[in-house]
Formats: structure tokens, C-alpha cells, sequence
């Protein structure tokens, strides 16, 4: 089984972040024939530093994956050509400092197969809770019904980058913190 390292641009590392995938499709990757089904991959994020965010498997090629947005007929990543990663271990939350992993030199590269095992054996161990999400906005309406359209079109075109989705353990309402592109938010007015 051989080990590689992908580097992933910065623009598609935040779009994962936000959503999660079963499956990470990259076009037109330099080198990504290499790869083989069952391959080991570390993902890294091209931001400074840079991050191993993922490990991942290569999938075989020429299926669609139903979780990605632009797997649509004649979306962006419709090319069957297309490098398919099926995440393994996330560690969004926790990343792994490439630098410990090995010096980065191209988009691709092959990397010990022990390297994918220290990254995993570092990372925390994972363990379910129950959360509770929720996004609140006041919308004025003639219906219930046109409230709840109102409210999935400003969902749609605010999205995430806009509309604060608050979060908190199940168990601890009180404990609310307010995420904004994945990432902790103060919505205080008072406090900037």
C-alpha cells in the first residue's frame, strides 16, 4: 500500500470545512494517475503553515457522489477524470502540522506509509455528542408558508459567509456559541 501527500488550494480546503463530504473530488491534478484505489493520502491544506487536515483513500473513479454540490451532470466535478479521495479521519477540528509530516514540494507527492499512521495515532480520539444547531432570523409574512420560503431564500443567497448558525452541546443550551464560515463568531454589538 503506498502513502501520498495531495495538496489542497486554500479556496477548497474552506469549502470543506463548511460542509461535509463522504468524498473529495479534485480536477486536473499534475501526477494524480499515480494514485491507485486504496492508496493512503494525507490532505493538506495550502495555507500558511500548512495543515494536514484529512486522511483519506483513493476511491475508484467514475462514480457520482450524491453529498457533493457540483457532482450535478455537467457540474464542475462531472469530469470523470477527476481524483476521488473518500475521507477516512477528519481533523478539521484538530490539525496535524504538515511540516512534521515531511517538506512539501508539489501538489502530490509519495510519503511513507508510517508518516499516515503517526498522523492518525496523534489525532484526538473522537467521540459523538449530541448538538444543537440552530439559525433564528425574524421574517415578516402574509403566511406561515411564505415565512418559511422567505427563509430558505435568504439561507441560499446569505449562506454561511452571512447567517450566524449558533451551536451547543444538547445538554448545555446555556453554553451557545455562534459559528460564521465554520469558524467561532462574538455577535455581541457591545463587544467588537
Amino acid at each position: 500500500m503506498t502513502a501520498w501527500s495531495v495538496l489542497v488550494s486554500a479556496d477548497r480546503f474552506a469549502a470543506e470545512r463548511l460542509y461535509r463530504h463522504e468524498v473529495l473530488e479534485i480536477v486536473g491534478l499534475p501526477g494524480a494517475d499515480a494514485l491507485r484505489p486504496a492508496d493512503q493520502v494525507a490532505l493538506v491544506a495550502d495555507i500558511e503553515p500548512p495543515i494536514v487536515f484529512a486522511l483519506a483513500t483513493v476511491a475508484a473513479s467514475g462514480t457520482d457522489d450524491p453529498d457533493d454540490p457540483g457532482d450535478e451532470e455537467g457540474g464542475p466535478t462531472a469530469d470523470r477524470g477527476a481524483l476521488r479521495l473518500s475521507y477516512a479521519m477528519r481533523l478539521f477540528d484538530a490539525p496535524f502540522p504538515a511540516a512534521r509530516l515531511m517538506p512539501l514540494d508539489g501538489s502530490i507527492q509519495e510519503i511513507p506509509a508510517a508518516a499516515v499512521d503517526a498522523i492518525a495515532r496523534a489525532a484526538p480520539a473522537a467521540t459523538e455528542q449530541k448538538w444543537l444547531v440552530s439559525l433564528d432570523m425574524p421574517i415578516e409574512a402574509a403566511s406561515a408558508a411564505e415565512a418559511v420560503r422567505q427563509f430558505w431564500t435568504y439561507v441560499r443567497e446569505l449562506g454561511p459567509a452571512e447567517l450566524p448558525a449558533f451551536v451547543s452541546p444538547i445538554d448545555d443550551e446555556l453554553s451557545m456559541q455562534a459559528f460564521v464560515l465554520g469558524d467561532e463568531a462574538n455577535q455581541d454589538p457591545e463587544e467588537d
